[in-house]
């Protein structure tokens, strides 16, 4: 289901959650977006490509500063490639884009410094006279590459979501659950969360829930933790 989730097989995974009896890893549409994104890249259009990031998850390339700047750093190189490598092509779009995207970020990241002035060498040759440790910038593969790192991060992010999601409704539970014992509330053995952990725990009393440390934590949470939920 991973498999299938990660590299982007959305109908794939339905036919498999539907036949193993589980449920996706992710809904249909959100599959389709980064699959969407992948696509983008690999036709070279990193500006929508990271519009459409920015749209699923804002905060991704706020926090990963180094994908950030190889989406960044693949915008120029196609920049560069539109531009044209001869004597008679204008480069000043992808000059001004290096000043104004990439530079300022470079002047505190040595391993960006090194990167764009490694990319910017581009402009120095024409493309029939680029040395092999330059021509590989306008390989195909670096699309491919970075296409695969921001799924990979979208993908990550996205199961770290469902995670912490999970985590907060079972806090939410176990706090509702404690106000119905504080409450002296009979609450119905099937509601009872603690109840289906015990009998995994060879039939611990379900009142000894609160005398367990990790059920008292989980069942005080603050009243803002529970306003987020």
């Amino acid at each position: 289901m991973d498999y299938l989730d990660r590299e982007g097989y959305p109908s794939a995974a339905q036919k498999f959650a539907s036949e193993a009896n589980i449920q996706p890893t992710s809904s249909v549409d959100s599959i389709q977006e980064r699959v969407a994104i992948r696509e983008a890249i690999y036709r070279g259009d990193i500006q929508s490509a990271i519009e459409r990031i920015n749209e699923l998850n804002p905060m991704l390339l706020e926090k990963d500063e180094t994908l950030h700047f190889a989406l960044l750093r693949l915008q120029l190189v196609e920049l560069i490639r539109s531009c044209g490598l001869t004597s008679t092509d204008d480069p000043t779009p992808a000059i001004n884009f290096a000043t104004t995207e990439l530079g300022p970020r470079a002047e505190t990241n040595p391993q960006f410094l090194e990167d764009l002035e490694r990319t910017m060498t581009l402009l120095m040759f024409e493309q029939k006279d680029l040395p092999p440790q330059y021509a590989t910038l306008l390989d195909r593969k670096l699309r491919v590459d970075v296409a695969r790192r921001v799924n990979e991060a979208l993908f990550t992010e996205q199961v770290e979501r469902t995670k912490t999601k999970l985590s907060l409704l079972i806090h939410l539970h176990v706090w509702a659950e404690q106000k119905f014992v504080e409450g002296n509330k009979e609450l119905p053995a099937y509601l009872r969360f603690w109840h289906v952990l015990d009998n995994d725990n060879q039939g611990n009393d379900h009142d000894g829930m609160q005398s367990s440390g990790e059920a008292a934590t989980m069942a005080s949470e603050p009243a803002a933790r529970i306003e987020e939920v």
